[in-house]
């Protein structure tokens, strides 16, 4: 399981009236992993996107459907689960 204080989420910039959506989770070395929704100009739609950032600078992205993204956070726990994931890696010892 995530630990909470790895988990920060915040509502950023207010674009247009509206306050974009915006979360981070912090993944050790100073990199990030950012969600946000935004939105293209060009085809005037919403989406999500997950990028790793570190200092402040996008590395990689990956932009996602907003009806796609509850599965995708659920097949994630599902893979995690099945996987005993959230007990590899851990800096907890037992």
């Amino acid at each position: 399981m995530a630990k909470e204080d790895n988990f920060e989420e915040v509502i950023a910039d207010v674009e247009d009236g509206e306050p974009t959506a915006y979360a981070e989770i912090k993944m050790g070395g100073g990199w990030y992993m950012a969600i946000s929704l935004e939105r293209s100009e060009r085809f005037d739609k919403e989406y999500v996107e997950i990028s790793k950032e570190r200092a402040g600078k996008k590395r990689a992205r990956f932009n996602l459907s907003p009806k796609h993204t509850r599965v995708l956070g659920e097949a994630l726990i599902k893979f995690a689960d099945e996987n005993e994931l959230d007990k590899l890696g851990s800096d907890e010892k037992e």
